[in-house]
């Protein structure tokens, strides 16, 4: 096979071959809280990606935290909480429901509304 096939294969693997943290923990309730919780963290840098799939720097000093936090004991909601307090509702995928989130909750439902009555008006008009 031509060394440039192999060079190219190489290159490839080392890509691949990312600097993914490796955390020990006490037990597999810890491993499995965190991973949940990294799943559920929204990166502020890639904004469309939670922090397990991000690579920005913001996103692996949220998972150290996040590996901190739960190897100190907090709950799931705990470490929520601190993201929050910390980078804003905008971290969580499922923001709480209070002052500064009731539009966000709200509008869906708004925007339905308004869409049923519009389309009722329409209907009635055109009869």
């Amino acid at each position: 096979m031509p060394i440039t096939f192999w060079l190219i294969l190489l290159c490839g693997s080392l890509s691949l071959a990312q600097a993914t943290e490796q955390y020990q923990f006490s037990d597999q309730a810890q491993e499995h809280r965190y991973l949940s919780l990294i799943q559920e963290l929204r990166c502020l840098v890639c904004q469309n990606q939670n922090i397990a799939d991000s690579n920005a720097e913001l996103a692996q000093d949220m998972r150290r935290k996040t590996y901190e936090l739960v190897r100190q004991g907090y709950t799931r909601q705990q470490v929520a909480d601190f993201m929050a307090a910390r980078y804003g509702n905008f971290v969580l995928y499922d923001p709480p429901f209070n002052a500064a989130t009731a539009l966000l909750w709200l509008a869906p439902l708004a925007l339905l509304i308004l869409a049923i009555v519009g389309v009722l008006r329409y209907i009635r008009q055109h009869k």
